[in-house]
């Protein structure tokens, strides 16, 4: 989402669309001349009377984008009120806004992709309302459209410029930032042997400043980064490294950028300062490389094959079957950390505490008992006080070919007496308290109506719903039985299932685990404790390790554990 769709009343109009567009997908009927029908449409012809006055007063030289994709957004807007209320008054008139805006789009912008979209719009209307006094206005618009000539499609895409290298100490890791002109695609890679990541931009070209340039840095972990155009369209940067350090790659937007955040070992707190890269330097050789970005720990194949003998068969999962993961034989080497919120998303606040710090802590511990066994890599989606998209956590994990996936929160109520802990699989929202913690944790989705039908069918279709429901149900057991230790009223709010905006799109089991409420005075002083953390921490890494034994082991291992 553009950072110029981002307004209050942006947002708010995303998390009305998604949560009315949910509850729908629940609902046997809903009336469609509610309420939400006349909301959400006035609230789109409100944004797109703000659109019309931008575009209309944008000086010249300005950036076309962000304007035509808030425009395309408010088409998908327009048309999704049209199929979520087929018999509401306003859905001809939604149609009629979207094929409108549509067509102004390709006026204005000249883009193939609008044409089709007005035109297409424009049948939609006059199928679906032929007795609408929209359709007689409607000819001299289709006609105009029929006759212009759609333009040529481009060739081969322009590079997008590497604009700048940014490399910043923070507490905890050391940040390089890759700024360019546009989104890019990428791939991050370690070099076998070595300590040294390249990062490799498609369809890029490095700036002028940029051009085969070497900085080198004399503190902690990035000690050198090189530039280098590469063949095919190709810019690879290259950082070498004081020594092997597990870190995260993730993308950001407005501007673009890739984010690379190296965690540095405990007690090391350098405080050197943010620099930029301004020199040039050397060619870069050529690399033997291999994909990584986990800590890791020996190859989880040689460690099956070393255990070839022992293997057991799955234990059955929490229905008593066996899911087409157990079936295949299939286990868990690769783990996705989570560490929910970050940045300026600080998540749930008490007494100076905050979520994104407190989670953070605790995924941390968590990786450091998770990589002591044979055969484990995990992935950390962040590892300093940063913000990363809810969808991008995802998608990292996905990328990182994750065998789990682990989204660490901490709960929060309005009222101070709620206390306990939860924990969570994607599924639709049964209930009105899953339905609040759901909206609460999706606030920061850049996710917009346009992408609901795809929403709603991701939950719907979700193939992993057993294994994640079985890998909750170890998770929040392990912390009940843990926890409780130290903490005699520590309630066990069960294991639950919501359509968490972090959740979807996983190709893995995946959970959400609220691990207490920062709300709730006595809890929030236990999570002020670190040693309270690492209880977590242990809990969580238990409900792991639990699961993936039962991937391969029987019942009577397992539960010894």
């Amino acid at each position: 989402m553009p950072s110029s769709d981002k307004s209050p009343a942006g947002s708010g109009l995303r998390r009305a669309f998604v949560i009315a567009a949910i509850c729908l997908a629940q609902t046997a009927t809903v009336s469609p001349q509610g309420s939400n029908a006349v909301a959400l449409y006035r609230e789109a012809t409100k944004r797109e009377a703000a659109l019309r006055r931008d575009i209309d007063t944008r000086g010249a030289g300005a950036a076309a984008t962000p304007l035509l994709e808030r425009a395309r957004i408010l088409v998908g807007a327009y048309e999704d009120i049209a199929r979520l209320f087929p018999a509401s008054s306003y859905s001809d008139d939604a149609l009629w806004h979207g094929a409108l805006l549509a067509s102004d789009a390709f006026w204005e912008f000249g883009q193939r992709d609008d044409r089709t979209s007005a035109m297409r719009l424009f049948n939609t209307l006059a199928s679906r309302f032929p007795t609408s006094s929209l359709v007689k206005q409607m000819a001299p618009q289709v006609q105009r459209l029929e006759a212009a000539k759609p333009p040529p499609d481009e060739a081969s895409p322009t590079p997008v410029v590497l604009r700048a290298i940014r490399r910043e100490a923070l507490a905890g890791a050391v940040r390089v930032t890759l700024e360019l002109a546009g989104e890019a695609t990428f791939h991050d890679q370690e070099v076998a042997g070595q300590p040294r990541v390249t990062i490799d931009l498609q369809n890029t070209r490095p700036g002028e400043p940029l051009k085969e340039v070497t900085q080198a840095f004399s503190d902690d972990l990035v000690r050198q980064i090189r530039v280098a155009a590469q063949g095919g369209g190709r810019t690879r940067v290259v950082l070498d490294l004081t020594g092997r350090a597990p870190y995260t790659v993730y993308a950001l937007y407005n501007p673009y950028r890739v984010v690379i955040d190296f965690a540095r070992e405990r007690g090391n707190t350098s405080d050197t300062k943010a620099a930029s890269i301004p020199t040039k330097g050397t060619k870069e050789g050529k690399n033997v490389e291999r994909s990584t970005t986990r800590t890791k720990t020996p190859p989880p194949d040689a460690t099956r094959a070393a255990d070839a003998k022992g293997v057991k068969p799955p234990v059955v999962n929490g229905r008593g079957g066996f899911s087409l993961s157990r079936q295949l034989g299939l286990g868990v080497a690769r783990v996705v950390i989570d560490p929910g919120h970050g940045g300026y998303d600080p998540g749930a606040m008490s007494d100076g505490i905050s979520e994104a710090d407190l989670v953070l802590d605790v995924a941390t511990q968590l990786e450091r008992l998770l990589v002591q066994q044979a055969g484990v890599e995990v992935v950390l989606t962040r590892r300093a006080n940063v913000f990363v998209p809810l969808e991008e956590r995802t998608a990292m994990a996905n990328r990182a070919g994750a065998d789990l996936f682990l989204s660490i929160h901490a709960n929060a109520s309005e009222d101070d007496r709620a206390r306990g802990i939860e924990t969570y699989f994607l599924n639709f929202a049964p209930n009105p308290a899953a339905e609040a913690v759901a909206a609460r944790e999706n606030a920061a989705s850049a996710r917009t109506m346009r992408q609901l039908p795809d929403i709603v069918k991701a939950i719907a279709l979700n193939n992993k719903i057993d294994e994640s429901r079985d890998f909750a149900s170890r998770v929040q057991g392990a912390m009940m039985e843990r926890l409780k230790r130290g903490n005699k009223t520590v309630k066990d709010l069960g294991v639950k299932q919501a359509p968490f905006m972090v959740l979807i799109g996983a190709t893995m089991p995946s959970i959400l685990a609220e691990i207490s409420f920062l709300t709730n005075p006595q809890e929030a002083a236990l999570l002020r404790e670190m040693a309270y953390r690492q209880q977590i921490a242990e809990a969580l890494f238990t409900g792991i390790m639990r699961y993936q034994r039962s991937l391969k082991a029987d019942a009577q291992t397992v539960a010894s554990q």
